[in-house]
């Protein structure tokens, strides 16, 4: 007999944000198009106090919707503005710091993730999902085979959770077939142009489809 996995679910990444109002109205869009995990912020550079009062602004309608805020880098911005985490790139000396300062009281992600023993460190450091696939410090992006490969890997053998980054709508359903509990839409989702909540929609008809197949086999 088959065990039945949680289904896959969606996280956005968003681009760095300076205007949190505009932001919001985005994220509104993008609920409409429906189920929604997660939301990992990126913010603009600026000031403590203005990255703060950016998430503050969020935090209020993205956790009304039931869906978790995770704040990129910043453990205290994470804090005090309220977010229910932080997403790390470092290592887990980065983990451990931040694991201290939140006191097991918020979610703590890691990316830049690039090779197996990265991953394995950071999921023994005890964060609680690992991402995969996302673009490197200059931008560019892994190979897509190579994300399928990880984020099967990891959640073929290790009970951390994973994030597969989707570099565009047509990979959501390769990503899902991998058993990652989560794809993130990235950046590119909220291009000038794009329609959000199209974009949801659709990946959340992918990830059902493939739950579908699954089922059946």
């Amino acid at each position: 007999m088959t065990t039945t996995s949680p289904p896959t679910r969606l996280m956005l990444v968003t681009p760095p944000v300076a205007d949190a109002e505009a932001m919001a109205f985005r994220l509104m869009q993008a609920q409409a198009g429906g189920d929604l995990a997660a939301v990992l912020l990126q913010l603009a550079p600026g000031d403590e106090r203005s990255r703060i009062e950016r998430v503050k602004r969020l935090a209020g309608p993205v956790q009304g919707a039931n869906v978790a805020l995770v704040v990129a880098d910043s453990a205290l911005v994470a804090t005090r503005g309220g977010a229910d985490g932080v997403h790390l790139a470092g290592g887990p000396e980065a983990i451990a710091e931040a694991r201290s300062s939140l006191k097991g009281e918020r979610i703590i992600g890691a990316g830049g993730l690039r090779a197996r023993h990265d991953a394995m460190d950071v999921g023994e450091a005890g964060v609680d999902y690992v991402m995969f696939g996302e673009p490197r410090p200059d931008g560019s992006m892994p190979p897509l085979p190579a994300v399928i490969e990880r984020a099967g890997w990891w959640a073929e053998i290790f009970e951390t959770p994973c994030v597969a980054y989707a570099p565009d709508p047509d990979s959501v359903a390769a990503l899902a077939e991998t058993g990652a509990e989560f794809v993130a839409l990235g950046a590119w989702a909220f291009e000038e142009g794009r329609d959000l909540r199209a974009l949801v929609a659709e990946a959340n008809a992918a990830i059902a489809a493939c739950a579908a197949r699954k089922a059946a086999r």
